[in-house]
């Protein structure tokens, strides 16, 4: 008889055990959903915060102009077509894609290198660049918050 009570206090620690895991189960459940929604939510934030900064700014390029040196300048004329002001940032020049160089002495008018929105001002970017005719560059013009603007160009 002792051996038959031994059995039914052990069944009854097990039954014990089995209630409490699909507690754990289910708070487990629910930790990883509050989980997800959280990481979801930051990612919506910052996506939509994103796409609102970058909605009111457009570069675009008006012209660009070769002056043959020495020293062989290029002149990019860019316009803002967005609702918010634009500060050009970098200008990067290559001859592809994948080989842009930071171009670093540039000089722009205005000097403030705001490109006014609605398209209320252009800003001449100027720089120095030993460019060879009938070669394509590549180009990257990078405001401060917004998409940059590529493009490329065929030298005369």
């Amino acid at each position: 008889m002792p051996r038959r009570r031994s059995n039914c206090m052990i069944r009854q620690m097990n039954d014990h055990r089995k209630a409490i895991t699909p507690i754990l189960a289910t708070l487990l459940l629910v930790v990883i959903a509050v989980a997800a929604i959280a990481v979801t939510y930051a990612w919506i934030m910052m996506f939509m915060n994103n796409a609102t900064n970058q909605a009111g700014i457009n570069l675009q390029k008006d012209a660009v102009n070769w002056q043959a040196g020495p020293p062989e300048k290029i002149l990019v004329y860019v316009r803002n077509s967005g609702v918010s002001d634009a500060t050009i940032d970098a200008v990067y020049v290559g001859t592809s894609n994948t080989n842009l160089v930071l171009q670093t002495s540039v000089t722009y008018d205005p000097p403030s290198k705001v490109v006014s929105k609605e398209g209320g001002t252009t800003v001449t970017i100027i720089f120095e660049y030993n460019w060879t005719s009938q070669t394509t560059y590549y180009f990257r013009i990078v405001p401060k918050i917004g998409e940059p603007l590529p493009f490329q160009e065929q030298a005369p």
